[in-house]
């Protein structure tokens, strides 16, 4: 059973900038993928940034450009560097992780606001 904890939400002002951070229970190198999904209020859950096992990236069109995923394999960690955030980037970001199912954080909350 894989655990995942993000850290590193909060609350911005539109332009700024967050890094949010994952940390898994077990080594990421197993997982087929782990990235970040995000889901505001009212909305589905949409994919955002996605790492592969052999690192290639994918980022959601509505973020491109203003996303950065990168890992730490010694900490079995996960990151995602956000940039000139938007209000419209209000919502809450989940860490996730693929092997055979999918594997779900809690969750942090990230607040673009002025």
């Amino acid at each position: 059973q894989v655990q995942l904890v993000e850290s590193g939400g909060g609350s911005v002002q539109p332009g700024g900038s967050l890094r949010l951070s994952c940390a898994a229970s077990g080594n990421i190198l197993s997982m087929n993928a782990m990235g970040w999904s995000r889901q505001a209020p009212g909305k589905e859950r949409e994919l955002v940034a996605r790492m592969t096992h052999d690192g290639s990236t994918y980022y959601a069109d509505s973020m491109k450009g203003r996303l950065t995923i990168s890992r730490n394999t010694v900490k079995n960690a996960v990151y995602l560097q956000m940039n000139s955030l938007k209000p419209e980037d209000t919502a809450v970001y989940y860490c996730y992780g693929y092997t055979t199912r999918n594997y779900w954080g809690q969750g942090t909350q990230v607040t673009v606001s002025s």
